[in-house]
């Protein structure tokens, strides 16, 4: 995928990407370019236009479910000892808004 990022990244600043170039670029963030998979990335992209895949690889993306189905309810919790549950959230909750405040503004106001 970093060959791919890369190649990418110099086709849109209008370069026509090489295996030098790629290398060089990968090099410049610190990640040390594979040969092999730039010969295979090459091979791959050979006579292809890289806008045209891109355009095909998104009408198959667009076939694809995506998006939350939801999921199952929360199971329902013990009856058993159901007061003494009961007292201690407002406990809990009395806490936390103390917590929460001091969290809040972090010791500085926005408009100080």
């Amino acid at each position: 995928m970093k060959h791919l990022a890369a190649y990418l990244l110099l086709d849109l600043a209008g370069k026509t990407p090489d295996a030098k170039e790629i290398k060089q670029l990968l090099k410049t963030v610190g990640i040390e370019a594979d040969d092999d998979r730039l010969k295979t990335l090459f091979a791959e992209l050979k006579g292809k236009e890289i806008n045209e895949l891109i355009a095909e690889g998104a009408t198959k993306l667009a076939s694809v479910p995506s998006g939350g189905g939801g999921g199952g309810a929360a199971a329902g919790g013990a009856a058993g000892g159901a007061a003494a549950k009961e007292e201690a959230p407002a406990e809990e909750a009395k806490k936390d808004e103390k917590e929460d405040e001091s969290d809040e503004d972090m010791g500085f106001g926005l408009f100080d």
